[in-house]
């Protein structure tokens, strides 16, 4: 393991989460829709079927993968992972993304420091959108 306390460096690092779904094509237009995400990267297995598919969102960025086998819907619905998105109006990003088609899981609150509030993403993934306060 390297660090500053090792080399005396900094060294720069971020993380990228890797999302499988069902449909990634399906779901590149839901981040579009909901979260005004834009493609950085995408490579398709035939025209226009998105394989996989880097995006972002403002400077943060994640990828998307065509992956029935380790999708939330081949785990019954089920996903270990929970995407937190932070944003100066969570209001305004928790509406735009339940118009998209998510789902609410918990409505847009204050609590423990931060306004936020949860939904499902139609492939199953479930994000928080919030922010400080």
């Amino acid at each position: 393991m390297t660090g500053e306390r090792e080399t005396g460096m900094k060294d720069a690092a971020r993380i990228a989460p890797w999302l499988s779904v069902a449909d990634a094509t399906r779901a590149v237009g839901f981040y579009a829709a909901a979260f005004g995400a834009v493609e950085v990267e995408r490579l398709e297995d035939a025209p226009g079927r998105v394989a996989v598919a880097e995006l972002s969102i403002g400077d943060a960025t994640f990828w998307v993968q065509q992956d029935e086998a380790s999708s939330p819907d081949a785990l019954g619905g089920r996903s270990s992972v929970r995407m937190v998105l932070i944003v100066d109006d969570p209001d305004r990003f928790f509406a735009r993304a339940v118009g998209a088609g998510a789902t609410v899981v918990t409505a847009v609150h204050d609590g423990h420091g931060w306004r936020v509030g949860r939904l499902a993403d139609p492939a199953g993934h479930q994000w928080e959108i919030g922010r400080r306060t």
